[in-house]
Formats: C-alpha cells, sequence, structure tokens
C-alpha cells in the first residue's frame, strides 16, 4: 500500500506539473526563409518543443527543437526550425509544449527575387516603457499599425506585411527579466505571431543575455560576434542590421564585415535596395546628444555603395524619440528616424537640436514607418510612409504626415538652364543668381531641390559660394522654405573686382539630380 501511495504522489504530482504549464510568451517568428522559418516561444516550464503545422488550419505536419532557461525560474524559451517549406506560401501552425497550446497562427514565407513580387515592411523603434504611457507601444501596434493594415488593406496579416524592423530600445531596461514578457512581447503577441520581427540592440538593451536568448537572428555575421550584426533578404531587398552600441560600434570586424556584404550586394542582380538599421543617429534634429559618429561612417559606406552601383539605399535609426526623414545630397540614400513607437517623446526645445541640411521633415510624434516595395523586375521602386499617431498635446489617427518614392533606375530631370547674371558691374554685395524652371519628362515629379555653386575656377575644384536648398524644412513646427520657388538663390559677399563661375542642378522629389547646368560667368565690380 505503501508504494502505491508513493506512485499515486508521483503521477499526481507530474500531472499538476504538466496542468500547471502556461504559454507565457506566445510564439512568435523569426528568420523566415523562403523554404523555412523559426517559431520561438516562452512557457512557465516543461521542456517539450513541439510546432504543428501545414497549408491549412488542419495542420497536419509537425517538427520539434529545443528549450534553454531563460531565467533563475523553470520558466524556458523554445525554439523550432520548420524546414520544406514552399516560397510565398501562407502556413498556418500552432505551439505545444506538454499541456499548453497556442492558437492557430498564419505566417507567409517570402518570395525569389526573380518572383517580382511586392511587399510591406514596417520599421519602428523606441517602445521601451514609459511610466507615464504605459500602454503606448499596445496602442501603436495595435490600433497603429494593425488598424491601419486592416483599413488600407483588408485580408490577413501575413498578406500584408512580410516583416517587421525595430532599431533598438525594445524595453527600458534589458536586464530585467519582466519587462521583456510584459512591456514586449505581450502588447504584440498578435502582429509577432504572424509577422516575424528582426531588431538590433540599442543601448537600453544594456548588452543584456535576455535579448540574444529571445531571438534568433540570420546567422551570417562575424561568428565571434554572433546577432550583433547580420543581413536578411527579402525578394529585392537586403536588409542589413548593425550594433552602434558602446564596445561594439568601435569593432573594426563590424565595418569590415558591412563592407564585404556591401561588395557582395554590388554583384548580386537580384537586389536592388539595401535597407541598413542601427539604433543611434549620426545627426538629430532633436536631440543632439544622442548622436554619434560610428552611424556616420556607416553613412559614407552606403552613400558610396549607392553612386557606385545605382541602388537607393536607407539607414533607419531611433535612439532620438521623433520622426526625421532626411538625404544625402550626392547620392540616393535616406535618413529615417522611425521612433517613438512608445518612449516618451523627445519634444520640441526640450533638449538641444539643430536644423540640419539633410532633414526636410522632423516630427515630435508617435508613430511607425510603412515601407512599401515594388518588386517588378523591370522597373523597381519603393515609397516610404509615416504614419503618425500623434503626441500629448494632439492626437493623430494613423495620419500620413510624410511620404517619399525613390525607383532603382535613374530618371533624371531636364537639365536647368542658369540665366544670370552674366558679363560685368555684380556688387560685391552678393549676386542673385537665377535660373529656369524646372522640368522633367517623367509625369507627377516636381522640383525638390537646388544645389548652387560658385567659384573662380571654371573646373569647381575649389568653391567660393555653395548652397544646397530642398522645397520643405520642417523644423520647430514651421516650414522654413515656405516661399522659396528654388529658382533663384543670393549669395554671400564676394571679392572685389573678381572673375566667377557659377552652375546649378535641379533635384526631383524621387531623389534624382539633372545634369549641372551650363557654366556662366560674371565679375564684381572694383568695391
Amino acid at each position: 500500500m505503501a508504494f502505491k501511495a508513493i506512485l499515486f504522489s508521483l503521477f499526481a504530482g507530474l500531472s499538476f506539473q504538466s496542468l500547471a504549464q502556461t504559454l507565457e510568451i506566445k510564439p512568435y517568428l523569426q528568420d523566415v526563409e523562403p523554404n523555412s522559418a523559426i517559431v520561438m516561444w516562452q512557457t512557465s516550464e516543461g521542456e517539450e518543443s513541439i510546432v504543428e503545422w501545414g497549408t491549412s488550419p488542419e495542420l497536419g505536419e509537425s517538427a520539434s527543437g529545443t528549450s534553454e532557461a531563460i531565467n533563475y525560474d523553470d520558466a524556458r524559451v523554445h525554439t523550432v526550425k520548420i524546414t520544406g517549406l514552399e516560397r510565398f506560401t501562407e502556413y498556418y501552425y500552432r505551439v505545444r509544449t506538454g499541456n499548453a497550446r497556442s492558437d492557430i497562427f498564419q505566417f507567409k514565407t517570402p518570395p525569389f527575387s526573380s518572383d517580382g513580387k511586392d511587399f510591406k515592411i514596417v520599421a519602428m523603434s523606441d517602445m521601451q516603457y514609459d511610466y507615464n504611457q504605459p500602454d503606448k507601444f499596445r496602442e501603436v501596434l495595435n490600433e497603429g499599425v494593425i488598424g491601419y493594415l486592416e483599413k488600407e488593406f483588408g485580408g490577413s496579416l501575413p498578406d500584408n506585411l512580410a516583416m517587421v524592423l525595430i532599431p533598438g530600445d525594445l524595453v527600458e531596461n534589458g536586464a530585467k527579466f519582466y519587462q521583456w514578457k510584459d512591456h514586449f512581447f505581450n502588447p504584440a503577441e498578435k502582429l509577432f505571431a504572424q509577422v516575424p520581427v528582426y531588431p538590433v540592440p540599442g543601448n537600453h538593451e544594456r548588452n543584456s543575455v535576455y535579448y540574444f536568448k529571445y531571438f534568433s537572428l540570420p546567422e551570417n555575421g562575424t561568428p565571434a560576434y554572433a546577432e550583433h550584426w547580420w543581413y536578411k533578404d527579402y525578394g529585392n531587398t537586403r536588409v542589413i542590421g548593425l550594433d552602434s552600441n558602446d564596445g561594439y560600434r568601435d569593432l573594426r570586424e563590424q565595418l569590415d564585415w558591412l563592407k564585404k556584404v556591401l561588395a557582395d550586394t554590388e554583384n548580386d542582380d537580384k537586389i536592388d535596395f539595401v535597407f541598413a538599421q542601427l539604433h543611434h543617429p549620426f545627426k538629430s534634429e532633436l536631440w543632439i546628444p544622442g548622436e554619434e559618429d560610428f552611424t556616420g561612417r556607416i553613412v559614407k559606406e552606403l552613400e558610396q555603395f549607392s553612386t557606385k552601383t545605382g541602388k537607393p539605399s536607407i539607414h533607419f535609426f531611433g535612439h532620438t524619440h521623433g520622426y526625421s526623414r532626411g538625404q544625402s545630397r550626392d547620392h540616393k540614400h535616406l535618413w529615417i528616424n522611425v521612433a517613438s513607437a512608445g518612449g516618451a517623446i523627445d519634444n520640441w526645445g526640450e533638449f538641444e537640436g539643430r536644423d540640419y541640411d539633410e532633414f526636410t521633415v522632423t516630427q515630435d510624434e508617435y508613430g511607425f514607418v510603412m515601407v512599401s516595395i515594388d518588386g517588378d523586375r523591370k522597373d523597381p521602386k519603393f515609397t516610404i510612409k509615416r504614419i503618425s499617431r500623434g503626441n500629448t498635446i494632439e492626437h493623430r489617427e494613423n495620419e500620413l504626415r510624410d511620404s517619399i518614392t525613390v525607383w532603382r533606375k535613374e530618371r533624371k530631370p531636364n537639365t536647368p538652364e542658369a540665366m544670370s547674371p552674366t558679363g560685368s558691374g555684380v556688387s560685391i554685395e552678393g549676386a542673385v543668381l537665377k535660373a529656369g524652371p524646372f522640368t522633367s519628362d517623367y509625369t507627377g515629379t516636381f522640383h525638390a531641390a537646388s544645389h548652387w555653386q560658385v567659384s573662380r575656377s571654371m573646373g569647381f575644384e575649389t568653391l567660393d559660394y555653395e548652397s544646397w536648398q530642398q522645397y520643405q524644412n520642417w523644423y520647430y513646427k514651421e516650414n522654413r522654405q515656405k516661399d522659396d520657388d528654388l529658382t533663384d538663390e543670393k549669395t554671400e559677399r564676394l571679392a572685389p573686382n573678381t572673375n566667377y563661375y557659377w552652375r546649378v542642378r535641379y533635384r526631383d522629389q524621387n531623389l534624382n539630380w539633372s545634369d549641372w547646368s551650363a557654366v556662366r560667368t560674371f565679375q564684381t565690380d572694383e568695391k
């Protein structure tokens, strides 16, 4: 009798433990390839890691994986890789650990570049917990991203969205275990169960072991620095993840790796666009103390790549809690701050800021960035849209606040006519340079920027005056370019009795520059 009692007690204990297993973090998707996908989740206990999957809700297939302890209690994170999938196909799945089972979710595998498929990406950052706005990330995701997709496109999430990019600051303190579940994964469970998420670490992650246990990112970075930098291809676009944090931003290995990836991409005809993401800005109009020179080195590499190959690029970043969109002057490269998705806004005037030439739009608002990529192999393009949730002063219900489209192929505007001044008699107080109207052979384009140069040398090796003006410059809630039609420019004070050469070029709103105008010359007065 005593032996039976002991056995009953053991089995009762096991049964109780099985019944006690719970899904603490619902399944979320990682590193989805045309022929495979990784599913992760967290349970209160239990090592069993099973994903049931199939092309219908009946499922029918299963895959097993591994689990590991995530903290000092019994909680475990599970990782299962599903293989044998078909490209650009929708699948159903659920996860199982003991008696704990998830609902059935869907996901979609990527296409090949040669398929020419269109797709969309969301980029957002800095969703770390704000005690004054504790539900802001949940709102931005569910009422913002998911609400926007449902209203604009209908259908299922996997049909409407290919991936979620997050350039850092996922939680307020990455070393605090509970924040990952309570503040990041639980508010995002509806989206991350159906669309893969690809983050890079921000300073708030604190290089925590939790970050690296919770994500299974592409294993193509430098092996000694796994998951600190990596790249991911989806259709005709390559996404590059980088680590701009202290201790990693100065590593030669990261920059060497990036240069090699870009060199390989240069010769890869399947890739039309390169999107990089890293946490820190090179320049920040709302918060100068957050700037990092490392990002400037990354920008330079991307600029040179885009100009050499003709493949447009972007660097997405955060750290500053607001939206900014800028563009390099001489390259088809965009600078886009995709914050804030939850962290407290860096309001205008709250910190030291600066009006940088590159940026045309800066807004102290919550929101996210939607990127629509056209996979047309003949004439691909992408469109960036900033969707705003407003701020604590003024709410915006998924309002479109900024947009830009960039084509892979060059679409030059017509060369402008440099009109005046010419000849002698120009005042040393400054010349008013005047050019003709903007024209283009491409419908729907307009005059978005002018670039003026003045030199004493006809080769323009050394410049006496240079100006780059854009059609808008939203800074501190006003457009400082409101009344500039971009066809004239007043120089600074000039030297007396001197012969000058000048020229101008025009840019459209899609980052295409015209050729330089014919060179004109004028001479200043003696005094």
